[in-house]
């Protein structure tokens, strides 16, 4: 074949992305307002983003032009990590196989002896490299009353994790191209003789629910609020691993390679307001109340090297509280219990702080940071630690757009929504 294996790695990353960017990944999706206030949502979710983030917060008291009806019409967020390059270093790689293959070795030794030493320090580079891809999409209403409160939400995310391996044997030989005859030299073929692994993880969660929140009222005149949002979930995982000589593009997607899972699951959530003017309120919420778990295929071939890897989806704990007034809103946040990673990242447990000030309802201006309080250098892939967000939202006649954006060190990532309130 004339077009390399790598290129078809390359091109499987965009695949599995495409294919399966309707189902979800371990991290909780968020709304685009979320998203640009570092997640955070707990104590601040809007009624159209409470289903997901805290069904109390749809009977919570809102701004009076968006207490009677939201609508997410749909939210998507998409988020990339590839600290070292990786599709740079696949690119580079590929021109070198390319260049080598279709190199005169009779009269041209040296020069490849040349490259196949510039392979082999490539590819030592390139080993355990990691491209990491999350995508979201949410789609929810949400009717509060003064009685009971309900809403619909259904949302989707992935997590897809491309990575590659070189192999010790592949180095070996290249070590010996950089040292062979001239006929040796004429008898070597990377496409066939290359060992070197490609390997594309993926973890799904998709998952729709009806939420339901009430204000309780108290003896002493204060109230709170309780909601809930029973659920059905569903949850995928998959695992292709192939040398670079066998890489072939039309089966990666096989169903040898998926898992799947469902079940019901539950989410409670609770806010409370006080101060003089009601102008604190403190949330929390507890997400996926039934643990549900899924093991990843593993290939019988000893060659592919793969490993189980089991998807969790236990129960999380986040608590968040809220300063706002007229004009501003400042939110803190932190998940009480730690969310085990997947594949080749960080586990995860964030500390955020969100603020969002308002332009008399038809512009509002959005910042946060959070911080991943379980990151470790001991990961085997993508290194989470202090992520930044920014966005603005804007408000016409009840029709809402939001725009979020997300940097840090290892990821960039941008949303839009778009919805009513009023």
């Amino acid at each position: 074949m004339n077009v390399n294996r790598f290129n078809k790695l390359s091109l499987a990353i965009g695949l599995s992305i495409a294919t399966t960017s309707a189902l979800a990944s371990p991290q909780a999706f968020m709304s685009s307002r979320s998203f640009a206030m570092a997640g955070t949502g707990v104590a601040v979710a809007a009624p159209s983003a409470a289903p997901s983030a805290n069904p109390a917060m749809m009977a919570s008291q809102q701004h009076d032009w968006a207490d009677d009806f939201g609508l997410m019409l749909p939210s998507v967020n998409v988020r990339a990590a590839d600290e070292e390059e990786t599709v740079d270093q696949i690119d580079g790689i590929q021109d070198v196989i390319d260049e080598f293959q279709e190199l005169n070795r009779a009269s041209n030794s040296q020069e490849a002896r040349d490259l196949a030493r510039d392979l082999r320090e490539r590819m030592n580079k390139f080993d355990k490299d990691t491209v990491r891809v999350d995508a979201g999409l949410g789609l929810a209403f949400a009717i509060p009353t003064d009685s009971i409160s309900v809403g619909f939400m259904t949302n989707a995310s992935l997590r897809a994790t491309v990575r590659g391996e070189f192999d010790e044997d592949d180095n070996a030989y290249l070590e010996e191209l950089e040292n062979a005859t001239t006929a040796e030299l004429l008898l070597a073929d990377l496409d066939r003789d290359l060992k070197s692994r490609g390997r594309i993880l993926a973890s799904a969660v998709v998952e729709a629910g009806i939420s339901v929140a009430k204000t309780i009222e108290l003896n002493n005149g204060e109230s709170f609020q309780l909601g809930v949002t029973p659920k059905y979930v569903e949850l995928r995982t998959f695992q292709y691993t192939e040398t670079v000589s066998g890489f072939e593009d039309d089966e990666f997607d096989s169903d040898e390679y998926q898992t799947e899972k469902s079940g019901f699951n539950l989410d409670i959530g609770a806010a409370y307001a006080f101060g003089e003017q009601q102008e604190w309120n403190a949330g929390v919420v507890v997400k996926n109340l039934i643990p549900m778990e899924l093991d990843s295929a593993v290939s019988s071939d000893p060659s592919k090297m793969e490993e189980k890897h089991t998807l969790e989806l236990n129960p999380m704990v986040t608590a968040g509280i809220a300063h706002k007034g007229a004009y501003h809103m400042v939110t803190a946040e932190l998940d009480l219990t730690k969310k085990e990673a997947f594949g080749y990242e960080d586990d995860t447990q964030w500390l955020a702080v969100g603020a969002e000030f308002d332009a008399w309802r038809y512009a509002q201006l959005r910042a946060g940071v959070r911080h991943n309080l379980a990151s470790n250098n001991d990961n085997d892939g993508v290194e989470e630690t202090t992520q930044f967000t920014a966005g603005f939202g804007l408000n016409l006649m009840g029709a809402r757009l939001d725009i979020g954006a997300l940097y840090s060190s290892a990821d960039v990532g941008a949303a839009i929504e778009f919805g009513a309130a009023f």
